[in-house]
Parts: structure tokens; sequence; C-alpha cells
């Protein structure tokens, strides 16, 4: 599949400040809580023909937030992400799989040291010049993963039955990136 005609191919950035990474995961059964990374770096390296096209990406994991200090001190440390142990999270692909309008991209998921294929699913939602001459591209890639397949087994019983944390985490990105200057 090749580029849409205003996509320059060549090696696009993670525009940080315009992104989100983040995930959902079920607590105590009831409900659902957020948490998102707020540093990461990414490139995008496209190709005239998409599928020959890269992504490589790390995270910060003492970026983690959750609106929460309590939780996020806990998830930071070596019951869940241990940072100081395994300071990033990296994603590495293997393919870009398109499927009609969107993608499927494919590759490596390394967190806590584990390293596990995962398959996102990619929708291109545009690309324009903003205000300053660069321009950028805006996408959203989401999965779900089962947290324990990445050594994240930490978990409480409930007095009512069931677990504190849900194995399956969805993974919600909403990427910026910029593309190479002309």
């Amino acid at each position: 599949m090749a580029l849409p005609t205003n996509v320059t191919p060549g090696t696009w950035t993670l525009d940080n400040s315009h992104s989100e990474i983040g995930f959902t995961v079920r607590h105590a059964g009831i409900s659902k809580v957020r948490g998102q990374f707020k540093e990461a770096d990414a490139t995008l390296n496209l190709a005239e023909d998409v599928a020959s096209s890269k992504v490589n990406a790390t995270i910060k994991t003492a970026s983690f937030d959750s609106g929460d200090a309590n939780r996020d001190g806990h998830v930071r440390g070596e019951d869940f992400f241990d940072v100081e142990k395994f300071p990033e999270i990296s994603f590495v692909s293997s393919a870009i799989v398109p499927k009609g309008d969107a993608y499927e991209l494919q590759g490596d998921l390394t967190i806590k040291g584990v390293t596990r294929p995962v398959a996102l699913e990619t929708e291109l939602h545009g690309v324009a010049v903003d205000p300053f001459g660069n321009t950028r591209a805006g996408l959203t890639a989401e999965t779900t993963i089962s947290r324990k397949d990445f050594g994240l087994t930490w978990n409480a019983v409930l007095e009512a039955g069931g677990v504190l944390v849900s194995d399956k985490v969805a993974i919600n990105l909403e990427l910026a990136f910029i593309a190479p200057a002309a």
C-alpha cells in the first residue's frame, strides 16, 4: 500500500506533548482505572510502501501517572514496573499490515524484561500542516494484553471473591508524529 500523497517518507518523530500513551485496567472487578506515561520517544520510519515502514518506541516507566500519588508509587515499585531495575518499556515493529482503511501494527513489546509479540489496531486520522510549518500525522493504536504474560503478577484476593487488578490491560495510544524537515 502506497503512502497518501500528502505524507512524506522518512523518519517522523513523536510529538510527546500532543500524544497520550495510556492504559486501562479493571479494578476490584467493578471499575476501570486509567494510567498514562508522560515521557516517551518514538520514531516512525515511513517508506514509500507503508508495509515496509518501521516503528520504534521507548517509554520511561518512572513517568507513569494515574492521578493518585499512592497508586503511582505502588505501580512504579517492585510489585509492578520496578522502575529502578526496568526504566523502560520498548516496542519494535515487525510488520505493518493494511486492514481496509486501517492498519495492524505488529511487533515486540518488552515490559519488565519480558518480550512478547503484540498486534495494535492502528488508524491514521490525517495529516496537517500546523501554524509553524510542521507537517503532523495523528493516529490511534490499541490492543489488549495479559499483564501476567509480562511478569506483572502482583494481585490481592478480595473478600467477596475475585481479585483487585484484572489480568487484561487495554493499551490506548493517541499519537502525533512530526514529519522530517524538508
